[in-house]
């Protein structure tokens, strides 16, 4: 008990803990310093549970009582402060140069705020109609755009059906050849463009499909051959491409979906969650 952690010994034995107890778990685990100045009984109120039960999850931890638990509380506090308080003078030096943590979130934050400057209203819409009224919808993603396609594929077959996700290395030409003039392809392309984008959308042009770039630019190798462009990097000249705005756009479409069709997301949204909860996919 003694070399383990507070942390450490609730996360070990949370599941065999009640609902009343992994209330106090809980709360310990985002406040755990705060919890050294209070009684039993405080800490009951500030949860919703009784004193007792504050009182039996010390005892379900392996103390003695509730001061044993405080006190174990106290003695981590004075060790983490004591670590905190060496630390920031060992690397006070290291601290007065550049963060290179910080400087990737300023990127980060520069490239979101480009985004909401460079947004083209009219043509979020006409992508949002056009992934509504499609009969099917192919996205393509290759190498490292496919992170950003899988999450747009998983999030829009929430939402309708018919939607086809490449693989991150090509696509099956089968996958292609059912496409019409009232399909839609999403192909993400970002640098280093891969060739197979270009494929699909050639491809895809012979098929009459329409096509929608999500790329960094509107002059990328797909945004050129694409009826509606949209960008996440716009005038960014830093060569840092960030999945985070990319995403960011994307949710920015979804919403637009939702917004747009809902009664048919409703139906389709509880026929999944009653087949979710029949073969119990989700812990909570």
């Amino acid at each position: 008990m003694a070399n383990n952690t507070l942390t450490y010994t609730i996360k070990e034995r949370f599941p065999n803990l009640s609902s009343g107890q992994k209330k106090v778990a809980e709360f310990l685990l985002q406040h755990k310093y705060d919890s050294a100045l209070l009684t039993a009984f405080q800490l009951g109120r500030k949860v919703g549970v009784s004193e007792t039960t504050v009182i039996r999850f010390s005892y379900s931890l392996g103390f003695r009582g509730y001061s044993e638990m405080q006190e174990q509380i106290r003695k981590e506090w004075l060790v983490d402060h004591q670590h905190v308080e060496t630390e920031n003078e060992s690397t006070k030096t290291t601290h007065d140069k550049e963060n290179i943590f910080k400087k990737v979130i300023d990127q980060e934050k520069s490239i979101l705020q480009q985004l909401l400057q460079q947004l083209d209203t009219d043509e979020l819409w006409k992508a949002v109609e056009e992934l509504i009224q499609a009969d099917k919808v192919y996205i393509g993603g290759f190498g490292s755009s496919h992170a950003a396609s899988y999450w747009f594929y998983y999030t829009l077959k929430q939402l309708r059906k018919n939607v086809y996700l490449s693989s991150p290395t090509g696509f099956l030409p089968e996958d292609i050849c059912e496409l019409g003039e009232n399909s839609v392809v999403v192909i993400f392309s970002y640098p280093r463009y891969r060739k197979e984008s270009l494929q699909l959308a050639n491809l895809s042009i012979e098929q009459e499909a329409k096509i929608i770039a999500i790329t960094n630019r509107q002059l990328s190798p797909i945004g050129q051959l694409a009826s509606i462009t949209l960008t996440s990097e716009e005038y960014m000249e830093s060569g840092h491409h960030s999945i985070a705005s990319v995403v960011s756009l994307l949710e920015v479409i979804i919403v637009g979906i939702q917004s747009r069709d809902r009664e048919k997301i409703s139906i389709r949204q509880q026929k999944l969650e009653q087949l979710y909860t029949e073969q119990g996919l989700f812990l909570e």
